[in-house]
């Protein structure tokens, strides 16, 4: 059979960074990891081709070719996924749809998906493939089974262009310690993580290393740390991997707050070249932490934790929310105040918005306070429920923060309070890429920018005081573009709903 995968278009997100991508040539951050492993699944004697729509177009030429269609993405590609299941749902083309998107509710794709493979693909895809082959394939495969994944394929990197992307993928673990009110990893991955033995990780690292990778390496792990005594395995490994070879990665990984807790294992990571790290501090208010059930950031001190993180090479990037049913007026400058003081440089803020059938749905459901499906992106807006505070308000905060966090005087000097509290620590080599991207930047935010002043500044007080700390600071810089536009499309977006909030209560009023 010919196989065809496609991964939908993701629409301008806060981490597409579309804009700072073009000081590099490359199209996007990350490619597929679950398609390019779902290949690697499928019968050797199998053709596969996969079609990356954030890279390239998808021709007839490529639907015509195929026999079936694997379409599996995230609940933010939704549109796009719905366009290209029709699509070649109209070319006679038999769909499979799979992936989070799927485990959401799917009555959108009843007409264009003829089976849905949800739960985890190492249950799920043999069941449908031996079904498959003997003419007989269900409408509708799933599983509660949380498999093992020690036999989890090495993906097919050989069906994408590593050229095309920023960062390549790989997973070490499934599944999260932790079970916050408003996150569905639990639902999806479950709260024992499991993990693959460090021999199997590192048949990944050479295989990728192989295909000739060099560069930043994501671990896309929901809790990298979730198991630390693996984890602690593992890294010695990576270790004396990444001396031999002269440390051809640098990583990038997803971990809870206490890791900060845990000295051996930051120097561990430190020493395997990790030099960022994404946290969920979500907010600095204990009290809205105790509601959501994020019980690992409570009765600590938040601002000394990141600090502590950074201090071992890795710079913090956080997620932060508001929306939650303790938070007051105040919150929003509280949490300004926050982010600015600590210096996490790239804060994602969002609207609290419940994902399907996570303990927040389901509260709210009872609450009668669900009003529909979330787009996915917690940054556009939009809310799928009703929040206690008045709706107007708490947009008008929302915007004030985004507003106030990336506007460029902000911006450059949370990369100054940063670069304050950062060893850098990561082992990088000086190629053409990082050339062209600092000859650009020069050029585009040292010539042309209006915010040029900014960067020069940067640039000269990190020559002069942590010039190890110059290719974060460059990074930063040019990351900057895309934060700033991002904060007039939030604001526009924020603005609109703001708008029809206000008309839609003034109907009744102009009715009487």
């Amino acid at each position: 059979m010919n196989i065809l995968l496609v991964y939908p278009n993701c629409p301008e997100t806060f981490w597409n960074f579309r804009s700072a991508l073009s000081y590099v040539s490359r199209r996007a951050t990350l490619p597929p990891l679950g398609l390019l492993t779902v290949a690697a699944m499928l019968p050797t004697s199998w053709e596969r081709r996969l079609i990356d729509l954030n890279v390239r177009s998808l021709s007839d030429v490529d639907i015509s070719w195929a026999d079936m269609v694997f379409i599996g993405g995230m609940i933010v590609q939704k549109d796009s996924a719905l366009q290209v299941a029709k699509r070649c749902k109209d070319m006679g083309k038999t769909v499979v749809g799979g992936g989070p998107l799927f485990n959401a509710p799917i009555d959108d794709f009843a007409e264009v998906v003829d089976h849905f493979v949800l739960g985890e693909a190492e249950i799920t895809l043999p069941l449908f493939l031996d079904d498959l082959a003997q003419g007989v394939p269900k409408r509708e495969y799933a599983s509660d089974v949380r498999p093992e994944i020690t036999t989890v394929p090495i993906p097919e990197w050989r069906l994408i262009n590593p050229r095309d992307y920023y960062v390549m993928p790989l997973q070490y673990s499934r599944g999260c310690p932790f079970n916050c009110e408003f996150c569905d990893i639990v639902l999806l991955n479950g709260r024992i993580p499991r993990t693959k033995p460090p021999e199997q990780m590192m048949a990944e690292v050479q295989a990728l290393y192989g295909a000739g990778w060099r560069g930043g390496v994501f671990i896309v792990d929901d809790n990298f740390i979730g198991n630390t005594r693996a984890v602690k395995r593992f890294l010695p490994e990576l270790i004396a991997w990444q001396k031999a070879h002269r440390y051809p990665f640098t990583f990038i990984t997803e971990a809870s707050v206490n890791l900060s807790d845990d000295a051996e294992l930051m120097r561990l990571m430190s020493e395997a070249n990790f030099n960022k790290v994404f946290l969920g501090i979500e907010t600095p208010e204990e009290s809205s932490l105790k509601e959501c059930g994020k019980h690992q950031n409570t009765s600590r001190d938040l601002v000394q934790a990141v600090r502590t993180i950074q201090g071992h090479g890795m710079q913090v990037m956080a997620g932060f929310i508001v929306g939650f049913d303790s938070d007051t007026e105040s919150t929003f400058d509280i949490q300004i105040r926050f982010i600015q003081s600590v210096g996490v440089v790239t804060a994602m803020v969002g609207l609290l918005n419940a994902l399907p059938y996570t303990r927040l749905w389901h509260r709210l459901r009872e609450e009668k306070r669900l009003l529909a499906e979330t787009s996915g992106d917690n940054t556009d807006g939009r809310m799928n429920f009703i929040p206690k505070m008045d709706c107007a308000t708490l947009l008008a905060g929302y915007r004030r923060i985004v507003a106030e966090i990336y506007s460029c005087r902000s911006y450059y000097r949370r990369i100054g309070t940063f670069l304050e509290h950062y060893t850098p620590t990561a082992r990088r080599h000086w190629n053409g890429e990082q050339t062209l991207a600092l000859c650009r930047s020069i050029v585009r935010l040292g010539v042309l920018s209006r915010h040029r002043l900014h960067y020069w500044r940067l640039v000269g007080k990190t020559l002069c005081t942590q010039v190890r700390a110059l290719p974060e600071a460059i990074e930063l810089a040019i990351m900057s573009e895309h934060f700033f536009r991002l904060r007039e499309r939030l604001i526009r977006e924020v603005d609109g709903c703001l708008e029809q909030s206000a008309a839609k209560e003034a109907l009744p009023a102009a009715g009487r």
